[in-house]
């Protein structure tokens, strides 16, 4: 019988001994059919300041043979230096930019067809990027292609949506914000009483918005309407992160 090899990369974030994340991992979980499956640390990605987020860039190709593992790609990582990393995961190779000098980069985003990089700062700045891919072993460059003063306060996330047509902030000022990635003019912004707004999710028909609160509760908006169609209530504390899965997807 043939043995069934399968590889995912998980990007996570390691905590020093203040509390703060200060190192950004790359792990390959190479699972195997018969026997088991194995968890290892393949390699180490340091940079100078606390880690706030990491995303992995869609060009991820990897390959399990028995005891060799190869893999390349490209991460993205956001510091609280306000340092922009994109990092070569074969070799370790990185570049670096700093779009906004003493701003913590709260959130990295990069849109499915790859062709948009956004970051979103402490001071509700919104950066975008449009990125084109390196030729041979370069990594992919990116070319600034707006700067939005997204929010009053923090902003703490930034989500593409499927279609790669909007892009979503959220913040401390009580705000969600959806832009138009066509000229990033605002769609639309999504308001109730619900104190910041750590993290949202799209729906993957891109129709609708879920967001994750301060005020214990999770909400389901209508993206055109910009509506609540539903609240997700009875958590004791901030709703901090979100995932959402279509039911209509997994039918």
């Amino acid at each position: 019988m043939a043995t069934k090899l399968s590889l995912q990369r998980l990007a996570t974030t390691t905590q020093s001994d203040s509390g703060k994340p200060t190192q950004a991992y790359v792990r390959e979980l190479c699972s195997i059919q018969i026997p088991s499956r194995t968890l290892h640390c393949q390699k180490i990605f340091q940079v100078n300041a606390p880690v706030n987020t990491v995303a992995l860039h869609p060009n991820q190709v990897s390959l399990c043979l028995q005891k060799e593992s190869l893999a390349k790609g490209e991460m993205f990582v956001g510091d609280q230096s306000g340092t922009v990393y994109v990092w070569d995961i074969r070799s370790t190779r990185n570049e670096q930019l700093v779009p906004e000098e003493g701003a913590s980069i709260q959130s990295i985003a990069i849109n499915s067809d790859a062709t948009l990089l956004a970051a979103v700062n402490n001071k509700g700045i919104c950066f975008v990027w449009r990125l084109t891919p390196g030729k041979e072993d370069i990594i992919s460059e990116l070319h600034p292609k707006c700067r939005k003063e997204a929010h009053r306060k923090y902003a703490l996330k930034c989500k593409f949506s499927p279609d790669c047509t909007l892009l979503a902030t959220t913040s401390a000022d009580q705000t969600v914000k959806i832009w138009r990635t066509a000229d990033f003019s605002l769609h639309s912004t999504l308001e109730a009483n619900q104190r910041w707004v750590w993290d949202c999710a799209f729906s993957s028909d891109s129709q609708y918005l879920v967001t994750a609160s301060s005020d214990h509760t999770a909400r389901l908006w209508s993206v055109e309407q910009g509506a609540i169609k539903r609240e997700f209530n009875g958590h004791q504390k901030a709703v901090t992160a979100l995932a959402f899965s279509d039911a209509a997807a997994c039918a």
